[in-house]
């Protein structure tokens, strides 16, 4: 099963609580949520990965 990774934007300024990203098997093994950006914000500074 293709990996899932749940992120929170932690930006002030951002009304996005959290978001879940849902890889593909073809998803390099090194790939991390600094690869990415809020959807709502835009900001990549602010983003966590969380477990929960």
């Amino acid at each position: 099963m293709p990996a899932t990774l749940e992120v929170v934007c932690e930006s002030n300024d951002c009304e996005l609580d959290m978001f879940e990203l849902h890889y593909t098997y073809e998803m390099p093994d090194d790939v991390g949520v600094s690869d990415f950006q809020c959807p709502y914000c835009g900001r990549t500074d602010s983003l966590r990965a969380i477990e929960l």
